[in-house]
C-alpha cells in the first residue's frame, strides 16, 4: 500500500472539487480552519471534533533523562505538547477498516 500524506493543498483541492468553491477560496478556508485550531490550542482550550476526536494541550513537567549515545545524564525541560484522543467512532472505523463510518454520525435533528 502506497503511503500518502494529507496536505493543505490536498484538503483545498478536495474542497474545490467536492464543494465547488474556487481554489483560492478553498485554500483560504483550509488556512482559516487551521489557524482557528492553532489559536484555540495555544489559548489552552480543547478542540473537540464530533465523531473524530479531541485535541488538547498538556503540560509536561521537567524530568531526568540521558543522551542514549553518550549516556550523559541531563534534564529534559518542561514543555507544552498537543495530544490527540480519537473518538469511539474513529477508533471503531479504524478497527474495522470502514472510513465511511465517520460520515454516519448521528444527525442532531
Amino acid at each position: 500500500m502506497a503511503s500518502t500524506t494529507l496536505t493543505r493543498a490536498r484538503l483545498a483541492e478536495t474542497l474545490h472539487s467536492q464543494v465547488g468553491v474556487s481554489k483560492k477560496e478553498a485554500s483560504a478556508l483550509v488556512e482559516d480552519v487551521l489557524d482557528l485550531l492553532s489559536e484555540t490550542l495555544q489559548s489552552g482550550e480543547k478542540v473537540k471534533l464530533s465523531g473524530f476526536g479531541t485535541f488538547e494541550v498538556r503540560e509536561k513537567h521537567a524530568r531526568p533523562g540521558r543522551n542514549p549515545r553518550t549516556n550523559e545524564q541531563l534534564t529534559i525541560s518542561s514543555r507544552r505538547v498537543v495530544s490527540f484522543r480519537p473518538s469511539k467512532v474513529l477508533r471503531d472505523s479504524m478497527r474495522h477498516g470502514n472510513a465511511t463510518a465517520l460520515l454516519k454520525t448521528e444527525d442532531p435533528q
